[in-house]
């Protein structure tokens, strides 16, 4: 469901306002958490940019990507998404 590579991707996003989304049966990255764009719309926001780097730092270790792509993945997987 959520793996290292969508962790990775949040963590280097350009925009602060950038989420990990679960949005149609499958986690992706957007821009902003809004549902601005179209494909969006009704998505399940995971986690921040600014949530995640609070949480691991700017610049986390590979196994606290590993653990917290774990921990989204069952927060998703419990929330019936």
């Amino acid at each position: 469901m959520i793996d290292e590579s969508h962790v990775r991707e949040l963590r280097d996003a350009r925009h602060d306002g950038a989420a990990l989304v679960f949005v149609q049966g499958s986690a992706r990255v957007v821009d902003t958490p809004s549902g601005v764009e179209e494909d969006a719309r009704g998505a399940l926001v995971v986690i921040t940019k600014a949530e995640l780097v609070d949480r691991l730092g700017p610049a986390p270790a590979d196994h606290e990507v590993r653990d917290l792509a774990y921990v989204l993945t069952d927060m998703v997987g419990k929330l019936g998404a």
